[in-house]
């Protein structure tokens, strides 16, 4: 006798289907997962990872189809598609995040992090799961935290060394007030805009410069548009994995679990991925022809900063501030 086949998604999270006293899998679910940068990127790694991870947790009966380089469209349209329900995954950076969790944008604060074990440690702690605890509220479902590293300033005008060298700059920024803040504080001319758009606006110069991690200068091809590269560290850049409410509240606690899990291993992936670019990455922009300027005055920059400081502080919780930078191991 052939089975039955199973029409539903929710007929397909029973795993497996009785007949005759044998067990036939039922065909898996089948999750979009969409990201802004290339299958190569540490983007594409982490998700690939969350995704076998997942299919071993549920015996399969989860399959996870990616669409890499925005082609689900850029990180703002991907998160409002989990949220309407049209899009099943996400890895996103948390610029555009703050637009719905505002919680998330304490962690974009300029110099908050002294390196990655502190950034790291304070989100995978109790801090970083009061923020994960923020997201249901506004319609989305967070699993983990994941990286994109510190962020670092590229431009086609001058080697920045100093604050200084920053004014008058137009610099790209992600749609993130917190980030905007912090360059205009310095006198540049912030610009949010569509990561897609970047690539071609650097190209026509209708910007001058743009800020990312390493892996994201690297992936993105930068160094054909950018002469010269800052390792500025300014801001740490976390990812994360979201997931669409529709999707989560058809789970069993089981299944929530092994989603959390697994996403929990595509974030450690990515950020092995992250170590491993920016081991050599620096030296790959290089070879392609920037300028690198390893030791900005990191001090002259903090204290440009401070009317920015101010402000942050205004806008978030001071004590909170507090414990991040008084985290220790």
């Amino acid at each position: 006798m052939k089975p039955t086949m199973l029409g539903t998604a929710a007929a397909a999270l029973l795993g497996m289907v009785m007949f005759g006293g044998a067990a036939v899998a039922a065909d898996p679910v089948t999750l979009k997962l969409g990201y802004s940068l290339p299958a190569t990127s540490h983007y594409g790694v982490g998700a690939q990872a969350f995704a076998d991870a997942l299919a071993e947790k549920t015996d399969g009966r989860f399959k996870v189809e990616m669409f890499p380089s925005n082609a689900l469209g850029g990180e703002r349209e991907m998160i409002e598609g989990a949220q309407f329900g049209t899009i099943d995954l996400v890895v996103t950076s948390t610029g555009p995040v703050g637009n719905f969790v505002p919680e998330t944008l304490v962690f974009d604060i300029p110099f908050l992090f002294r390196d990655y074990a502190h950034a790291r440690g304070v989100l995978d702690g109790e801090i970083g799961q009061e923020v994960l605890d923020k997201f249901p509220e506004r319609g989305l479902i967070a699993l983990a935290w994941a990286e994109n590293g510190f962020r670092h300033l590229t431009n086609s005008k001058q080697a920045v060394t100093e604050p200084e060298d920053v004014k008058g700059l137009k610099i790209r920024t992600m749609q993130n007030d917190v980030h905007m803040r912090a360059f205009t504080t310095l006198g540049a001319l912030p610009t949010p805009m569509a990561f897609p758009e970047v690539f071609t606006a650097l190209q026509q110069h209708t910007i001058d410069g743009q800020e990312n991690p390493i892996p994201v200068i690297v992936s993105g091809n930068f160094a054909q548009v950018q002469k010269y590269l800052s390792l500025t560290g300014h801001v740490y850049s976390p990812a994360l994995f979201i997931m669409a409410p529709s999707r989560w509240e058809e789970l069993s606690d089981e299944d929530k679990a092994a989603f959390k899990a697994a996403a929990k291993i595509g974030a450690n992936a990515m950020r092995k991925q992250v170590e491993t670019f920016e081991a050599d990455g620096i030296a790959k922009l290089e070879a392609a022809g920037m300028t690198v300027v390893e030791h900005p005055d990191k001090a002259r920059f903090l204290e440009e900063l401070k009317p920015a400081y101010a402000e942050y502080e205004k806008r978030f919780d001071p004590e909170l501030i507090k414990r991040i930078r008084d985290w220790k191991q």
